[in-house]
């Protein structure tokens, strides 16, 4: 199925196009729906010439070592950008890339594309601080598995979701927008998945965590303080 206007305006790098440019892509867009938990891209397989994008819903990008142990690099929303050796590299998916929810994925074909930002060139710009972005988060991550302890890469994890998804106050604290479940935490972070429910629960004067995923910043100040690695529990 072919992208309507609309879908292509909620992606990031083309919200700034004029509607007769967005027009112009239409013809080498498709949009292919995936149900939750479905795998949309594995790692090592071979990637057509295209953009990927999110038009609807969120995917979970994992990588898996050779021991077998997987890790979650990234969760990306309806708008991100995702697979950019399809466009930029040697055309291999570098992860997995698995339907966190229900969604719609938005491909744009690679030769349409460089037309594209041969007229406007934001385009590439906007390519560019997407993936910069990406490269210092994963900076981070490396640093911070090898440099720090546990307690710290799980409170920066948290106010990392925290202000990516957004929080919504309530009587007893921040509600994250988003569910980080013990797995989810785990692999994000590295560690493994009792040592999780172990620092989780070593945090319940700071967090409230709830079956499925649900987290309540009860001290955001204190989460900051751990995250920066002022204070131990």
């Amino acid at each position: 199925m072919q992208a309507s206007l609309e879908q292509l305006s909620q992606i990031i790098v083309f919200a700034g196009l004029e509607t007769a440019d967005k027009v112009n892509l239409q013809p080498y867009t498709q949009v292919q729906s995936h149900h939750k938990g479905e795998i949309i891209l594995h790692e090592g397989d071979v990637l057509p010439a295209k953009l990927y994008a999110v038009a609807s819903g969120s995917i979970q990008v994992t990588k898996t070592a050779i021991t077998g142990k997987e890790t979650i690099l990234r969760a990306l929303a309806a708008g991100e950008i995702f697979a950019a050796p399809a466009l930029l590299g040697n055309g291999i998916s570098p992860a997995t890339v698995t339907a966190e929810s229900d969604c719609e994925i938005l491909t744009v074909e690679r030769d349409a594309l460089l037309k594209a930002i041969g007229k406007n060139p934001e385009i590439a710009l906007q390519m560019l601080m997407v993936f910069n972005n990406r490269i210092q988060q994963l900076h981070e991550t490396v640093h911070g598995l090898v440099s720090e302890r546990a307690i710290v890469r799980l409170a920066r994890l948290i106010q990392y979701f925290a202000a990516e998804s957004g929080t919504e106050s309530t009587p007893q604290g921040e509600y994250l927008k988003v569910k980080l479940s013990y797995y989810r935490m785990a692999r994000s972070s590295g560690i493994t998945y009792e040592e999780c429910v172990r620092l989780i629960k070593s945090l319940k004067s700071v967090i409230a965590y709830r079956r499925g995923g649900t987290i309540i910043i009860l001290d955001v100040d204190k989460l900051g303080a751990i995250a920066s690695g002022d204070i131990d529990l």
